[in-house]
């Protein structure tokens, strides 16, 4: 059974029978907010109106010493594959649109150099303030972290707070820990408007 995870919390990222983990998916979903109907007599008649098409860009900074030192280090949909060949990303979801995860990156545990102590896993909405759109108008967002060998969910961690005005999310972190690797819920809402914003919190 999957561990449900609270802001803050950590856990040992392990198989249900305390092996090592070798391959796993981590997985990030949200959805677009759909806006109300128009109130009054003349509601009733009005169709639904379509929801925004918000472009939310799934990331992985892989970290020396708590740090990215080369832009390189920075997984995402146009460095779809990390020069190590340990992480790869599954590709972009422009809409947000549709059920499970919206995009996922695969990282092979075993295989990242031993440098690397951490993963960060963001989201930032492209043209954020270009486009007016912030992650109030998104809701159910999530990371999750599937174990390959067996496709069982390890844990799940469902962002819940407010981020109204927030362009971008430092979802979780994958870090290294007594030879093995923990998971940080993280959640915490920026209001970086790219990717390489996001990328200086960590240089």
């Amino acid at each position: 059974m999957a561990v449900s995870l609270k802001k803050g919390q950590r856990v040992d990222l392990r198989k249900n029978d305390g092996e090592t983990l070798k391959n796993v998916t981590v997985g990030l979903g949200w959805d677009v907010i759909v806006p109300p109907k128009k109130s009054g007599f003349l509601g009733i008649f009005a169709s639904q109106p379509a929801p925004p098409d918000i472009d939310c860009d799934a990331s992985v900074l892989l970290c020396k010493e708590g740090k990215v030192k080369d832009n390189s280090d920075v997984v995402y949909y146009r460095n779809r594959k990390h020069k190590s060949g340990a992480i790869y990303h599954m590709g972009d979801n422009l809409t947000g649109a549709g059920d499970g995860d919206d995009e996922q990156i695969n990282v092979k545990l075993m295989d990242i150099p031993a440098e690397y102590d951490k993963l960060v896993f963001v989201v930032n909405i492209f043209k954020a303030q270009e486009r007016n759109q912030h992650f109030g108008m998104i809701q159910n967002c999530f990371i999750r972290i599937i174990d390959n060998d067996t496709r069982v969910e390890l844990c799940r961690f469902d962002l819940s707070e407010n981020y109204s005005g927030q362009t971008a999310m430092i979802f979780g972190e994958v870090y290294r820990k007594d030879g093995g690797w923990k998971f940080n819920a993280v959640g915490q809402g920026t209001t970086d408007d790219s990717l390489m914003q996001l990328v200086q919190r960590f240089s």
